[in-house]
């Protein structure tokens, strides 16, 4: 994937800190979803689940991350940024889902084998 091209003269302003952090979480959803795949052994299609949630949130936020970070240089450069709720909340709820779920699957799922 090709770096995104910047619209505002100052590279080490705040979309390439974001960008970055976008970056490390889509990273640890990847590493989260590999963990997940050592419960598949106890858990069977519980732990398929989970490794889907973690992949399919991954996979959003690193397509959707040039967009985000094309509004964000738009926003320093036009000096009128807003920040983007709807993507953090949308991580947040997968957070949240993913932890029920490891919940449910440890404490209430019978374990196989």
């Amino acid at each position: 994937m090709a770096a995104p091209q910047s619209v505002h003269q100052d590279p080490g302003l705040q979309p390439e800190r974001t960008a970055l952090a976008w970056g490390r979480t889509a990273l640890a959803l990847v590493v989260a979803a590999a963990i997940f795949l050592r419960w598949a052994p106890q858990h069977g299609w519980f732990a398929g689940a989970l490794v889907a949630v973690s992949l399919v949130t991954a996979v959003a936020i690193h397509f959707t991350q040039k967009r985000r970070y094309g509004q964000a240089s738009a926003g320093i450069s036009g000096e009128a940024g807003q920040p983007n709720t709807g993507a953090a909340l949308t991580l947040s709820l997968a957070v949240v889902i993913l932890g029920a779920v490891g919940i449910v699957a440890v404490l209430w799922l019978p374990v196989s084998g």
